[in-house]
């Protein structure tokens, strides 16, 4: 079995990165939860942060987002979402992720009343401190929760409106299954006309037929996940030859069982058939590890080389929506490691 070297390890720790699938309430770690818990008076069914982290053990992506749900119940005012914000993208200092597209669920707070003055605000100025602290670039995702209707997600869209300069993309995130793409095809059609690019989740649970779907209904810029693609040798030939990117979360596949080991991870297969292949955390605190602890479990259980993970580096910046010359910048760093 593959076991990570010393010179990988440091390559990995010295590459710059860009993430592009992150869900910002999914950064939420138990010592936060429990803090806010405790500020705002909130009951959770755990006692000490052991208890939290006993309860990352899921079955599927439902078990998984019961308590992704139950966490974010504690983010109750600015300073919350603030927090939460900061530790991510402390986190991205730590691992040179030097640029972030971070994904967020306002109907995740909205639905408790908790309104885009809040936590945009609190986001916003987390992002202004480690942009001005240590140069770190962020752009922000509004994700769409694919279980509520489409009809939540238009009032949604309509509440961010005064919020738009500050959202680059949209996305759709949530129970994928029962819930296909062309779903929210007349939402993306609305964004698109805002001028917001579009991701959206599709082939982590759900059939290739929903890839398909996200690429055809929803004219999407990326695939978020994607691993299921090679079910359809056809649609593997479209990704290559559009280099439609994928973001790829290894961790989070295991965690929820889309593959049973690490070492039986396609992530190889698809970079080598050609497609635009990206590594990312999707929800760290929850499955096990921010984007180096992704790359390293890479390392350990599959016979990657280093110039592949250095491919996949310099892929997470030709997949992400920097500048072209901001692109360069860091494709050149890549490159001369």
């Amino acid at each position: 079995m593959p076991i990570e070297n010393a010179a990988t390890a440091e390559l990995i720790k010295a590459l710059p990165k860009a993430e592009l699938h992150l869900h910002i309430e999914g950064s939420l770690e138990p010592e936060l939860m429990m803090a806010l818990a405790a500020k705002h008076q909130v009951t959770l069914p755990y006692a000490t942060i052991d208890d939290v982290r006993r309860a990352y053990n899921f079955d599927n992506l439902q078990s998984f987002l019961d308590l992704y749900y139950l966490g974010a119940s504690v983010l109750r005012d600015e300073d919350d979402f603030y927090r939460l914000m900061w530790d991510y993208l402390c986190k991205c200092k730590e691992d040179k992720v030097v640029h972030a597209e971070i994904m967020f669920d306002p109907q995740t707070h909205t639905e408790r009343g908790i309104g885009f003055e809040v936590f945009m605000s609190g986001f916003m100025r987390a992002i202004a401190q480690a942009e001005k602290e240590w140069g770190q670039s962020t752009l922000l995702i509004m994700s769409f929760l694919r279980h509520l209707s489409e009809e939540s997600a238009f009032e949604t869209l309509e509440a961010a409106q005064p919020y738009l300069s500050m959202i680059t993309a949209v996305g759709l995130d949530s129970s994928e299954l029962g819930n296909p793409p062309q779903k929210f095809a007349r939402v993306f059609a609305k964004a698109k006309s805002l001028g917001l690019l579009r991701v959206a989740h599709a082939g982590e649970e759900g059939p290739v037929e929903y890839i398909w779907s996200a690429l055809n209904d929803l004219d999407v810029h990326r695939i978020d996940h994607g691993v299921r693609s090679v079910d359809d040798p056809a649609l593997m030939q479209t990704l290559a030859q559009k280099q439609m990117p994928l973001t790829v979360c290894p961790l989070s596949n295991i965690k929820l069982c889309v593959f049973s080991h690490m070492r039986e991870h396609n992530i190889l297969s698809l970079l080598d058939s050609g497609l635009l292949v990206t590594v990312n955390a999707d929800d760290p605190s929850y499955f096990g590890g921010y984007l180096n602890d992704n790359y390293h479990a890479l390392a350990a259980h599959l016979p990657i080389t280093q110039e592949q993970i250095k491919t996949l580096a310099a892929n997470s910046f030709k997949a992400s929506f920097l500048a072209q010359d901001k692109k360069a910048l860091w494709l050149a760093q890549v490159a001369a490691l």
